[in-house]
C-alpha cells in the first residue's frame, strides 16, 4: 500500500508538523520506502523461529543489563512538587487535562 500526498498531509497534521512542499514530497518517498521494507519483512516465513531478547543472543549467550526495579516513594511533598513541575496545568497536586468526554 503506497501512501499518497493526502496521506502524508494527514499524518503531518496528526503529528502537528508543518511540512513544506519539498519536505512533503521527501516524506512521502521515505514513508513509502519504510512501508515497502515492512512488506518485505512480513513476507519472510518465521514459522518456528523463537523471538530474541537481544539481537546478539543468536550468536552468543548474553545477559541483559537491567536496573533493579525499586519503588520510588512519591508520597513526599517535595517529590510530588518535582514530579508536577512539568505539568502544564495542575491543581492540589493533580494533573488537569482537557475534558474529552461530555
Amino acid at each position: 500500500m503506497a501512501l499518497t500526498k493526502d496521506d502524508v498531509a494527514r499524518i503531518a497534521r496528526l503529528a502537528r508538523l508543518e511540512l513544506t512542499e519539498e519536505q512533503s514530497v521527501a516524506m512521502e518517498s521515505e514513508l513509502n520506502q519504510v512501508l515497502a521494507l515492512i512488506e518485505t519483512l512480513q513476507a519472510v516465513d518465521t514459522t518456528g523461529v523463537e523471538p530474541l531478547t537481544h539481537p546478539l543472543s543468536a550468536l552468543e549467550e548474553i545477559e541483559l543489563r537491567l536496573r533493579e526495579d525499586e519503588p520510588v516513594p512519591a508520597h513526599d511533598i517535595s517529590q510530588r512538587e518535582l514530579l508536577m513541575s512539568n505539568a502544564p496545568a495542575q491543581e492540589q497536586g493533580l494533573f488537569l487535562v482537557p475534558r474529552v468526554i461530555e
